[in-house]
């Protein structure tokens, strides 16, 4: 991979770098990551060290990842994204984790907030805001929420939420103004099966729970026919991506279809029950 080698050989500014990173662990999970892994790895040559929990990937994935003396690379059958994530934090040994999606590049800006970041003693987390990329490309906009990605490691710990999982952060937290590039350059394909996959958890998670316990966007996907036709008319013209051209286009078809999908998996539900 391009500019991997430049792991071996730190410049002055990032020797510089690392000194003031040294209580930060990046942490990541993979699996058949190949199309990504090596893009994100390059912008944590300032770190130490680097733990990557594989899901015994069958691409280049671990080969890649071992290129860089820094990566910790360790296995565990995947069973669910909660219990991955907490393996994970089990290996980090330094105070602060920096939790990352294998397709999740840190942007020059946010490295350089990183380095210089002071946080209040009472601060456990920091919440990361994210620029969607489609073919490298940046969109405007996203429906991408925030993240906490940044916290004290002894003092977070994931909980099940849907097909995706809950970080218990118990403090307070705050907000990095860096941003990190999600860029998934994996084929269509997979992003199709992986959506079927969270659809189907999602569902399960939506029709476990009273409707009125729940936020205004969830509500609306158990009501099953509005939320693609408002994720489709929101994202193109209330969000502005129809400026984006195709790649707008690309991006709302696919939320769209994400939310067609999780419909077809509700209604499924719903006759099974």
């Amino acid at each position: 991979m391009p500019g991997l080698i430049a792991f071996a050989h730190l410049t002055t500014d990032q020797g510089l770098l690392i000194s003031v990173l040294t209580q930060v662990t990046p942490l990541i999970l993979t699996f058949n990551e190949a199309p990504n892994i090596g893009r994100v790895l390059e912008r944590l040559a300032w770190a130490p060290r680097i733990v990557v929990v594989d899901s015994f990937s069958t691409d280049e994935t671990e080969t890649i990842c071992r290129r860089i003396p820094q990566v910790d690379f360790v296995q565990r059958k995947f069973d669910d994204h909660t219990n991955q994530w907490n393996f994970g934090l089990d290996q980090i040994k330094t105070e602060w984790v920096l939790t990352l999606d294998a397709d999740y590049v840190l942007s020059e800006e946010f490295i350089a907030e990183l380095k210089g970041w002071q946080p209040d003693p009472a601060t456990v987390a920091a919440f990361a805001s994210f620029r969607y990329c489609v073919f490298g490309k940046p969109l405007r906009a996203t429906l991408y929420p925030a993240r906490a990605v940044l916290f004290r490691t002894r003092m977070g710990r994931y909980e099940p939420d849907g097909h995706t999982q809950r970080l218990a952060i118990p403090g307070s937290t705050a907000n990095l103004s860096g941003v990190i590039l999600h860029d998934d350059r994996k084929p269509l394909w997979h992003w199709l099966w992986a959506q079927d996959r969270y659809a189907a958890l999602e569902a399960k998670k939506l029709l476990a729970h009273h409707a009125g316990g729940l936020p205004v966007q969830d509500r609306l996907r158990r009501l099953i026919f509005p939320a693609p036709f408002i994720v489709f008319f929101y994202t193109l013209i209330c969000r502005g991506l129809i400026r984006n051209g195709w790649l707008g286009w690309y991006y709302v078809f696919q939320r769209t279809l994400a939310e067609i999908i999780l419909s077809l998996r509700l209604i499924e539900q719903k006759l099974k029950d």
